[in-house]
């Protein structure tokens, strides 16, 4: 008679670590007690997704999920410190309109109130900045986070931990740009400012996460 062995393994859900991709569900409410306001929502048909460690995320936030598995729920509160830091009143400046003009025209369907757009100051470092106002002469942007100033309140759920291909890495890596909690803000102080031409783009949270967990 044949004998058949059987070999059980041991399945077990991955942690998020370095490199892994990460897919989360979450509710972000912004302020304290009360006074909190849903502000962003991912859920389990629109998640948020990144791969932990590549500086996608505010540091805090991969802090606090480092270590969770598929399945596992957080509950977490980041004060402003830990995340897009206090407001500044000195980052809402006045710059000249010339500067935002091409051929010599504002074009209103960028340049707007409300409108967060692209800058570069006059050492390279890049910025984005909202619209405050549209005057004769000046047009008023706040470089401060739109998160500023805020303490974040995350509820949600873990939904998948898988290792992050090469490519992925590779991409993220290589790749500019903006991510959540990268600090971007008014570094130099400068009132002299060089726009980029492009589309105004809604200003994105953490998923931040883009929210980024911006």
């Amino acid at each position: 008679m044949q004998r058949c062995t059987i070999y059980l393994f041991n399945y077990q859900n991955m942690k998020i670590s370095q490199n892994k991709s990460v897919s989360l569900s979450y509710d972000l409410h912004v302020g304290e007690g009360e006074e909190q306001e849903l502000m962003e929502k991912a859920t389990s048909e629109t998640p948020l997704q990144f791969i932990f460690g590549t500086n996608s995320m505010l540091p805090a936030f991969e802090k606090q999920i480092e270590d969770l598995q598929e399945g596992d729920s957080f509950d977490f509160i980041l004060s402003p410190e830990e995340a897009y830091g206090e407001y500044v009143d000195e980052n809402v400046i006045d710059l000249p309109k010339n500067i935002f003009e091409v051929d010599g025209k504002i074009d209103e369907e960028v340049v707007f109130e409300g409108a967060t757009l692209p800058m570069m100051d006059t050492n390279g470092n890049r910025l984005q900045g909202s619209v405050v106002s549209v005057g004769d002469a000046v047009v008023t942007m706040d470089f401060n986070h739109p998160l500023a100033g805020e303490t974040l309140h995350f509820t949600g759920k873990v939904l998948d931990v898988k290792e992050a291909s090469v490519e992925e890495i590779a991409a993220l890596t290589s790749g500019g740009g903006c991510g959540c909690g990268s600090g971007c803000g008014c570094g130099s102080g400068e009132e002299e400012h060089e726009h980029e031409h492009a589309h105004a783009h809604a200003g994105g949270g953490c998923g931040c996460g883009s929210s980024c967990g911006c």
